[in-house]
């Protein structure tokens, strides 16, 4: 079942009292953080309506979600401690507190360490303005009374309503992307196995210990016995053919996203890995297990296969002695 949430939207006087406020553009990504009540249920491939208590500003479907880790000021009343007053604009003093009913100037304030969210729905944008009300929006919520910035809704109740305004056909549109039911059960399927491997992958265990080469120490359960040229093709097992390597490292070097420069040993990460950190930082490290010359050798064609001249020459490397991910 879908899931669809109504979130407050309303410029600068989003900020609230708690806060410096947020960095909104509606009609493209909208951003909360780990203060905000529901702020971890938010899920790519949830329908979003924002709206600015008067109306719906538009509705669309979550694509990607970013998060970060920042510093960020909270404000509070200093009677009481809660965040929960107004700033007012015409009145002295400037702010009321909701809770206890004081009224002062300047807020106490703490810095604390929070968790940012930003959604990315600019791909399915529809505008929403004059379609529902604030009324009609509050009433599709699962509590019509909630005051939170984000109130989960039922999806059922947003689509109708929009399809029995003049949005009819964008609706429909977007009401075809809900997430889709994914069949299980199972199939027989014939495979090849590869002989010996269990032994070739025993003699790696025995000459590396429980360290992936290229990152270090790792249990053995996730380690995998990978050839440094392609099995497939050969059908042997060669020595100083192989290392024993994480699985996802083991994936990233098959498809050549990773390679190790025979030349100064060292590793080369291609652009395909630059937005994922744990990777990226890689690039220009030592392999944490010593090679030797017969590594040397196979890992030369496997450079020569996947960083030929005819591919962007490979990034610039720095020397480093060590290497984590």
């Amino acid at each position: 079942m879908t899931t669809a949430w109504l979130v407050l939207a309303v410029g600068d006087e989003r900020q609230h009292g708690g806060n410096d406020g947020y960095d909104d553009n509606p009609r493209t990504h909208y951003s909360w953080d780990s203060t905000v009540p529901n702020h971890g249920r938010i899920a790519v491939g949830d329908v979003i309506a924002l709206w600015d208590k008067k109306e719906l500003i538009g509705v669309s479907v979550i694509h990607g979600i970013d998060t970060a880790v920042e510093q960020k000021t909270v404000y509070f009343c200093p009677e009481c401690q809660k965040a929960d007053f107004k700033r007012r604009t015409r009145l002295t003093p400037a702010c009321r507190c909701n809770q206890c009913g004081a009224l002062f100037e300047e807020p106490g304030h703490k810095v604390k360490t929070v968790t940012t969210y930003r959604s990315r729905h600019g791909r399915t944008w529809i505008e929403g303005s004059g379609l529902l009300n604030g009324a009609q929006l509050r009433a599709l919520c699962n509590s019509p009374r909630s005051q939170l910035s984000l109130r989960p809704a039922r999806w059922e109740k947003l689509r109708d309503a929009l399809l029995a305004t003049e949005g009819a056909d964008q609706v429909g549109t977007l009401a075809g992307r809900e997430r889709l039911p994914i069949p299980g059960g199972h199939r027989t399927v014939q495979t090849r196995a590869r002989i010996g491997q269990p032994q070739f992958r025993e003699r790696l265990l025995q000459e590396q210990g429980e360290m992936c080469a290229i990152t270090g120490p790792a249990p053995a359960c996730v380690l995998e016995a990978a050839h440094l040229y392609s099995y497939a093709d050969s059908g042997e097992h060669h020595d100083f053919g192989g290392l024993l390597l994480r699985r996802d490292i083991h994936r990233l070097f098959d498809l050549g996203h990773l390679a190790i420069d025979p030349a100064t040993g060292l590793l080369d990460t291609d652009s395909n890995l630059d937005g994922y950190p744990d990777y990226a930082r890689l690039h220009g490290q030592r392999p944490a297990y010593k090679l030797r010359e017969g590594h040397r050798v196979w890992l030369a064609k496997h450079w020569h296969e996947h960083r030929s001249p005819r591919l962007p020459a490979p990034r610039a490397a720095t020397i480093s002695e060590g290497a984590t991910a």
